[in-house]
């Protein structure tokens, strides 16, 4: 037994340092880009990225079908994408969110696609009664930077699918009053936490 115990201290100490040495820069590159993909293309939908999922992002490339290129594919769950003048969105818009949730967003383009808010309100609104309104993937994390331009961005803005929730099943309120955490949409597949200052 006392044998045991140098072995596994100096096997501990191997793999803190190997585990050390990959968190300063010993983390894989980024995946290659797909064939005819662009690099700046990539690069502008990681803008609204978190840096530590960033370099194994899935970046894809939104056609007028409302299906996808894939310009890179990454090794985590993240995907990112550009939005930059599509209807309803601002001439510069991106967004990065679970690769469970594109086929949302698919409905969400199609619906603004529309060019009318109410008009998309309304087309979203009857999948929602009809059942065909896809849930997002619940506790994914929706990160969206846009703005005129991409020197002028508003503050990133964040929140965390948690579709059907409500106040009575999360213990957190559905209003803004209190100041914290709160549902916003709460009951529906568009429930979401919003956080203060996101």
């Amino acid at each position: 037994m006392t044998r045991m115990i140098p072995i596994v201290l100096i096997a501990l100490a191997v793999s803190t340092s190997t585990w050390a040495q990959e968190g300063r820069g010993g983390a894989p590159p980024p995946p290659p880009l797909q064939p005819g993909a662009s690099q700046a293309d990539v690069d502008k939908a990681l803008v609204a990225a978190p840096a530590q999922l960033r370099d194994q992002a899935t970046v894809v490339k939104w056609k007028p079908d409302f299906t996808y290129d894939t310009l890179r594919k990454g090794t985590n769950r993240l995907v990112c994408y550009d939005r930059s003048g599509f209807p309803q969105q601002q001439p510069f818009s991106v967004q990065c969110t679970s690769l469970a949730n594109l086929e949302r967003v698919a409905q969400n383009l199609k619906a603004e696609a529309l060019g009318d808010r109410k008009q998309s309100e309304a087309m979203l609104t009857a999948q929602e009664k009809d059942g065909t309104r896809a849930k997002p993937e619940f506790g994914s994390v929706w990160y969206d930077f846009s703005g005129p331009d991409r020197e002028h961005i508003r503050p990133h803005h964040m929140t965390i699918a948690v579709p059907g929730a409500t106040a009575q099943s999360l213990g957190l309120p559905d209003n803004p009053r209190q100041g914290g955490v709160w549902i916003m949409n709460a009951g529906t597949t568009t429930a979401h936490l919003m956080v203060p200052g996101e």
